[in-house]
């Protein structure tokens, strides 16, 4: 008799394993959603241990990207990149970020006995939460850990950065010894994370500004790293990019940016998109992305730096950069009614301020739909709305909609950003969608800019009309 294969998993893992799949299946063919994060749910309640046994068979890299902003454009160009290396990753790509959505990836990329095709040959990349992050290095134990940037962001949920900071200062004493930190230079919460790791550190940055990063911001409301952790002195830039994040220094006990590993020396807009001039080690490199925005530069360094940690040819990182295409609801775009429809996320100060600065790239008379919701994924707390710099778009704008469940709010706001007389209020989405394509002119662009779950519902109509897959599917 022929030996019986044995599953990979213990029953009550196997269990799990299988409940979540039909759980996914019937979300799905139901039409309740994606199930892209209840497969993973349910398995954890059946068995926490799942997650880790499915990841660990994962030996081409696993990978956790984790910040405020930038963290899911960042995970998806990496996830592009290992693709391209053919190392078929892993992915949480809906943007499903807490653990019920790294279990639910994990469960849809085994089979019904619990080994995962090709595992040996397969990388992980994984966008994780900012909170989420101690407990996904525990069920992971990734070999690569990317934070991007850290800002104020859900308040109501996180606390102010120095709360979150502290999670992930805790975080490092959970990792492997051998797992590669990619920090981002230029943000100096993020850069003194090296300082603690004694394990292997690539940092990420801008220098020698050229191009559109040379037009440096400033100062914002959005800063929020104003003084040094180490001996309190209020840091100093030159120049500073956006937020607190720049070329960085403390005057008082000489801490400063360290000097990156991969950085941009000139960042230029071109149709559809930027191209960098990345200096790797001695060599100089040229990178394209079809996203724009000094914020996007980032995510691409972010990227790039993390694929080199995991052995990446450089040849196939650039063909992964190239062939990336949007996350929904992240410059994603489309046509409705003869018009061009981008939606913009916006979800804190500094993301917000940044996709301005990208809108204000288009010089005609702006057409704007901002759609503003205090639901727990958005945050409660819509305060974080008057550090955004509105005021940016006094003069340029022909009218913006204000929507969503705190309409009133982003309406009063806009109003003393000097925009009164341009605004409307409609709270309900799908009215106020149709009220700002009807006043966008034929051929122009409508800019929509959603915090999530507005984002959420807004992509769905836009997606209908415009005959596009829902997120889940792309």
């Amino acid at each position: 008799m022929a030996a019986v294969k044995r599953p990979a998993l213990p029953p009550r893992a196997l269990a799990a394993l299988t409940a979540g799949r039909l759980l996914g299946t019937a979300s799905r063919r139901l039409g309740r959603g994606g199930g892209t994060a209840l497969p993973g749910a349910a398995a954890e309640r059946l068995d926490r241990s799942l997650t880790t046994r499915l990841a660990l068979q994962l030996h081409a890299g696993r990978v956790l990207v984790t910040g405020t902003n930038g963290k899911t454009t960042t995970a998806r160009l990496l996830a592009e990149a290992a693709a391209a290396a053919g190392r078929q990753p892993v992915h949480n790509r809906s943007g499903s970020n807490l653990m019920r959505g790294i279990g639910t990836a994990l469960i849809e990329s085994a089979g019904v006995d619990g080994r995962i095709p090709g595992a040996e040959r397969r990388a992980a990349v994984f966008e994780v939460d900012e909170a989420t992050l101690p407990y996904a290095v525990r069920a992971v134990r990734p070999t690569v850990v990317v934070f991007t940037n850290l800002f104020r962001d859900q308040l109501d949920r996180y606390g102010e950065v120095d709360s979150i900071l502290a999670l992930w200062q805790r975080s490092l004493g959970l990792l492997p010894s051998g797992t590669t930190l990619v920090l981002n230079a230029d943000d100096p919460s993020v850069a003194g994370l090296g300082e603690r790791w004694r394990g292997p550190v690539r940092y990420y940055g801008v220098n020698e500004p050229s191009g559109d990063a040379a037009a440096a911001t400033g100062n914002d409301h959005a800063a929020d790293a104003r003084w040094c952790d180490r001996c309190g002195a209020e840091y100093r830039y030159d120049p500073i990019y956006y937020g607190h994040v720049g070329l960085w220094r403390c005057p008082g006990c000489g801490r400063a940016r360290p000097q990156p590993d991969v950085a941009a020396t000139h960042v230029a807009r071109t149709g559809g998109g930027i191209t960098l001039t990345l200096q790797d080690g001695d060599e100089h490199v040229s990178a394209r992305i079809a996203l724009s925005g000094l914020y996007n530069a980032y995510n691409a360094l972010a990227a790039y730096a993390a694929a080199e940690a995991l052995n990446i040819e450089r040849e196939a990182i650039l063909a992964g950069l190239e062939r990336f295409t949007a996350a929904f609801g992240r410059q994603e775009q489309a046509t409705l009614q003869g018009r061009e429809v981008r939606l913009l996320l916006v979800k804190n100060p500094a993301g917000a301020n940044q996709v301005i600065a990208s809108v204000l790239n288009d010089t005609a008379p702006l057409h704007l739909l901002l759609a503003l919701n205090d639901g727990v994924q958005d945050g409660r707390d819509v305060s974080w709305i008057w550090d955004v710099d509105f005021e940016q778009f006094a003069g340029h704008v022909a009218q913006a909609v204000a929507a969503g469940t705190r309409a009133a709010d982003m309406g009063l706001r806009l109003k003393y950003a000097g925009l009164g007389a341009q605004t409307i209020v409609i709270p309900r989405m799908e009215e106020a969608l149709r009220a700002a394509l009807r006043s966008t002119p034929a051929g122009g662009i409508l800019y929509v800019l959603p915090t999530y779950t507005a984002m959420l519902s807004l992509r769905e109509m836009i997606a209908a009309a415009a005959g596009q897959k829902r997120f889940w599917l792309q």
